[in-house]
């Protein structure tokens, strides 16, 4: 599906739904990442998430054009158009639109999935550090007796 298509869509919607045109641009926007959509104030714009039609189908969809043309609507007629503002909510239940749209499943994460724990002693008194992250020995020194730092192991686990 393309931006064309999914302008036709929201038009179609807004008629069927509302009753009434939608006079602005509806595209894709693939830089949301939290939400399903969003409608843009200024420009009066509508936003779609197309991970959530490419993971949930058209239903999803037409859910997240419905909730974002009720801010569209209630916007244009200076009517309360936030969410938690009683035309908002009246006008969701008229027209089954989502309050919230389905979260999407969780990617496996891009960290690295081993830890690394490095273990440091100090030349003058033996005492030892266990740290997470890699310590600058020619900056730091021991904290107990100024001395100087061995890295004696780098476990990974």
């Amino acid at each position: 599906m393309d931006n064309q298509q999914l302008q036709r869509i929201v038009e179609q919607v807004s008629i069927d739904a509302f009753g009434k045109p939608f006079r602005h641009k509806a595209s894709f926007n693939a830089r949301l990442r939290t939400t399903g959509g969003r409608y843009l104030l200024n420009s009066h714009n509508i936003e779609i998430n197309r991970k959530y039609f490419d993971e949930y189908g058209e239903k999803e969809l037409y859910g997240i054009i419905k909730h974002e043309l009720c801010h569209y609507h209630l916007h244009l007629e200076g009517r309360g158009y936030k969410h938690r503002d009683q035309d908002f909510r009246h006008l969701m239940k008229i027209v089954d639109a989502p309050r919230f749209c389905q979260a999407l499943p969780k990617k496996a994460s891009a960290k690295r999935s081993t830890t690394r724990l490095y273990e440091y002693t100090c030349q003058s008194c033996g005492q030892i550090y266990n740290r997470k992250r890699r310590v600058d020995t020619n900056r730091y020194v021991c904290g107990k007796c100024k001395g100087k730092l061995n890295l004696i192991r780098q476990l990974t686990i």
